[in-house]
């Protein structure tokens, strides 16, 4: 039996830049896959991992811009409700005026 080589480790980051120069910069998989020592097999089953979860990446943004909006929108309900507590109190008080001095 051969001695097989040792299993090799890539970052992220460095997987995208190899799937990359195929996709962007329209380098052949085969020189790609010949130039970094990996098996075509592996280099299109990170372009499938790739496509699969890129979804998440906008939807990554979209997830902040909501919670932007949420939080936007209850510190929106919440000087509303301050508004509505202190017309409610100057409306009692002004019931409470008009009948002490015998208004109805």
């Amino acid at each position: 039996m051969g001695k097989r080589g040792q299993r090799r480790y890539f970052k992220a980051a460095d997987k995208v830049a190899i799937l990359k120069r195929h996709l962007v910069d329209r380098e052949e998989v085969s020189a790609i896959c010949e130039r970094d020592k990996i098996h075509p097999n592996q280099f299109y089953e990170w372009q499938k991992l790739f496509f699969e979860n890129g979804v998440r990446a906008f939807e990554a943004v979209e997830k902040r811009e909501e919670a932007k909006l949420r939080a936007e929108n209850e510190k929106l309900l919440a000087k509303l409700q301050r508004k509505d507590s202190v017309l409610s109190e100057l409306m009692e008080d002004h019931i409470a005026l008009k009948k002490s001095l015998g208004e109805d």
